[in-house]
């Protein structure tokens, strides 16, 4: 891999031989160490656009799936890609949910992935190392979604798959990895102790973690959400001011800012956007740190032996001991961006507010920046001038239970035409 240059700690800038994989820097207690993915990017510029003359196509915004982008990615050149043809979503204008934010929107609906979800861009990647690398068996630690992902491009690589959940996981988002013949673990406790299970498993049995919290080739894929509306917008013409993510570990929205800032250096996009991240008000570590005075590496490390603990209905992002805290922090206060609380019955109006103005139905974590870019009107933080790209990360169909909260239930009618005629009228 000679455009990797190094893997970084980010809380001591040790640096590390790309080639020699590893999950953390093994100065710091526990997980604390998170690596960063550091590149040469003489040579990614050489390899992208020599891939898109050969491809025949320049920087036109067609992005047929993320492994256009297969120059930016942490993968040997030789690397069988283990693909679903994930990436490649649509960057959708949004009028009417544009009119009922008083802000011009556009949504990245990522949903349209091929388990519904943006964690499948890292899930490729993942898995593309894993068989590089002559892993067997994979494993991670998830709510739901994660765990899906991995599922299901463990079963396409042919990888035995071991997943650990929290009980509370939504019974609907577990049918996925158990379709794709994973093994499904409930752990009696809370997302905190299934990580902690699940690194424990990995360390004892040496299978493969996927985990975002822990594995910094994770990061890399969803980095390329950020790179496909670099290049989407810039094609259109548009130059959005705010990105902007729900934050669970925060991986996502660290991975979506190098994406757009990494374009913008090399120039084929002419700015990069300011970050907004979105938390729920029982799961706000990365907002309380972000807006206060204590320094994001001291947090992680105390973390790390402390543990932390989540509210929230939104359970892809109910995670109380973000991982990847100080790469999402950086990305905040790096691209001068901002982070927000909003609530679950907010969370729940914007899933039905997304709904009914663009047909996107997205799942309560994948709405929430929705109520984000609300909050963030109403306090000025947006202008009313400006252009905002929300990020819908997983589909509804994730959880339908909340969707029923969310948008109520059906009107019960009898099979009878009058009583269509005295909802609607005789004229209707």
């Amino acid at each position: 891999m000679d455009h990797v240059a190094s893997l970084q700690c980010t809380l001591c800038d040790r640096t590390y031989d790309a080639d020699a994989f590893r999950y953390v820097c093994p100065e710091h207690d526990g997980y604390a160490g998170v690596l960063e993915v550091r590149y040469d990017y003489d040579v990614v510029r050489e390899r992208f656009e020599a891939d898109l003359e050969a491809a025949g196509g320049g920087l036109d915004g067609v992005v047929p799936d993320q492994w256009r982008y297969r120059a930016f990615l942490p993968v040997a050149e030789d690397a069988t890609s283990v693909t679903l043809g994930e990436g490649g979503t649509p960057l959708l204008a949004a009028p009417r949910l544009s009119e009922a934010l008083g802000v011009t929107t556009l949504v990245k609906d990522d949903s349209r992935n091929p388990t519904g979800v943006l964690k499948d861009r890292a899930s490729s990647v993942s898995m593309t190392k894993a068989l590089h690398l002559g892993r067997e068996t994979v494993t991670c630690a998830s709510t739901g979604n994660a765990a899906a992902s991995l599922a299901g491009y463990a079963a396409r690589a042919g990888l035995d798959c071991r997943i650990f959940v929290p009980a509370a996981a939504p019974a609907g988002k577990l049918a996925q990895p158990l379709v794709y013949g994973a093994d499904v673990l409930a752990v009696e406790g809370s997302y905190e102790e299934a990580t902690a299970l699940s690194l424990e498993a990995t360390e004892a049995y040496g299978w493969y973690n996927r985990n975002a919290a822990i594995n910094p080739y994770q990061v890399e894929g969803k980095r390329t959400v950020g790179l496909e509306v670099a290049e989407q917008a810039a094609a259109a013409g548009v130059s959005p001011d705010w990105f902007v993510f729900s934050v669970g570990d925060g991986c996502t929205i660290a991975g979506g800012w190098k994406g757009v800032r990494e374009f913008r250096d090399l120039g084929y996009a002419d700015d990069a956007p300011r970050m907004l991240g979105v938390q729920a008000e029982g799961a706000s570590l990365v907002h309380d740190v972000f807006h206060g005075e204590e320094d994001p590496v001291a947090v992680a490390e105390r973390l790390a032996e402390a543990g932390g603990s989540a509210d929230t209905l939104a359970d892809s992002i109910a995670v109380g001991q973000p991982a990847n805290l100080v790469k999402a922090v950086r990305a905040l206060r790096e691209s001068g961006g901002d982070a927000v609380l909003v609530s679950d019955e907010a969370i729940l109006e914007a899933e039905a507010l997304l709904g009914r103005t663009e047909g996107v139905y997205a799942e309560p974590a994948a709405a929430a920046p929705v109520a984000g870019v609300r909050v963030a009107r109403e306090r000025g933080i947006i202008g009313p001038d400006e252009t905002v790209v929300v990020c819908v990360t997983g589909s509804g169909l994730k959880d339908t239970k909340a969707a029923g909260r969310a948008a109520g239930e059906p009107i019960s009618i009898p099979p009878d035409l009058d009583a269509v005629a005295e909802r609607y009228g005789a004229s209707a």
